[in-house]
């Protein structure tokens, strides 16, 4: 029997394939997703976009950190997202993708040309996939910021869209290109060009696909100069900044794959940033100690309505088990 054929429990109907590729392995949620499915018994085909990384994870992996039987289920590959031959042999024998770009180590920033970046990562990916006839589920990352940068220009400049019923950002909206060009929004550009391009060839090539849109990812390093912080404070004041813890990211990922009646895009948060001592909080996360000191000076009674609804993607994860202890974050 195939994989392809072996991919539903008789009993549970859910998804079962135990042969699946994560691309960049290298990443915060590319490693995490990694560990998680090691632990959950599935072979791991880790992809990675250059040999250093590749080897410091295989180093990791190598040291105590995974028992034997689980490091036997990891195999490791180059796959470069703009080079299509390498992403297809990361793919072979694979009943799933999870993937999610990561910027290159020698283009560190987001700027215009990152969305072209990201586009044709995607189409090499998307096709990639058409190409394996064992790949059943593809889960793709995405964010936030391809979702919430739309309804707030819609609302400035439609007055027939200012009703209650459509006050709420949700998975059904998408970031207004334009609007990101004119106010150099280059992340959100970037994700809403790159995800609608993977959802273009999916359509087209009769690819399963999910996508993943989450918020701002907490994690040790973050830092003030993430992109996604770029307009952090019309979103605040907006209701729609929203964040992310890294363990409920990835169970976010393997419930929509695991789970057959996923479907679609799926807005993925946990923590909602809307008063003053959320964005203290934040702020001092991602400033110098000496600088953040000076945020304790916000007044705690500022809070902002909540605008926007994770509610389908909270359905989907009711009564879904991680089965997870100690999650790791990071193998840099």
């Amino acid at each position: 029997m195939t994989i392809a054929q072996d991919l539903y429990d008789e009993q549970d109907s859910v998804f079962c394939s135990k042969r699946v590729c994560v691309m960049d392995a290298a990443g915060h949620v590319g490693s995490a997703l990694v560990h998680r499915l090691l632990l959950r018994g599935y072979t791991v085909h880790a992809a990675f976009q250059n040999h250093d990384e590749m080897q410091r994870f295989k180093r990791k992996y190598g040291c105590g950190n995974v028992d034997d039987s689980k490091s036997k289920k990891l195999i490791c590959f180059h796959a470069d997202p703009l080079d299509y031959h390498s992403i297809v042999d990361a793919l072979k024998d694979c009943c799933g993708l999870f993937y999610s770009f990561e910027t290159p180590s020698d283009y560190p920033t987001y700027d215009e040309l990152m969305g072209e970046m990201e586009v044709r990562a995607a189409h090499n990916v998307m096709e990639a996939c058409a190409q394996t006839d064992t790949l059943n589920k593809v889960v793709f990352t995405s964010s936030a910021t391809a979702v919430l940068w739309g309804s707030r220009k819609r609302e400035q400049h439609d007055s027939s869209m200012a009703s209650h019923s459509h006050s709420y950002v949700d998975e059904r909206d998408w970031t207004d290109i334009n609007l990101c060009k004119k106010y150099k929004l280059w992340h959100g550009l970037s994700k809403t060009q790159a995800e609608k391009a993977a959802w273009a060839l999916a359509m087209d090539r009769e690819v399963s696909m999910v996508s993943i849109n989450g918020g701002l990812l907490i994690h040790p390093d973050l830092n003030i100069r993430e992109p996604y912080l770029k307009g952090a404070a019309e979103m605040y004041v907006d209701g729609v900044f929203v964040a992310v813890d890294l363990k409920f990211l990835v169970d976010a990922h393997l419930c929509v794959f695991e789970d057959v009646s996923s479907y679609g895009r799926y807005l993925c948060f946990n923590r909602v940033i809307n008063s003053s001592k959320d964005a203290t909080t934040l702020a001092n996360m991602l400033l110098p100690t000496s600088a953040s000191s000076e945020t304790q000076s916000l007044e705690d009674d500022i809070v902002y309505e909540q605008r926007i609804s994770n509610k389908k993607l909270n359905k989907l994860m009711l009564g879904f088990e991680s089965f997870d202890t100690e999650l790791e974050v990071q193998v840099n």
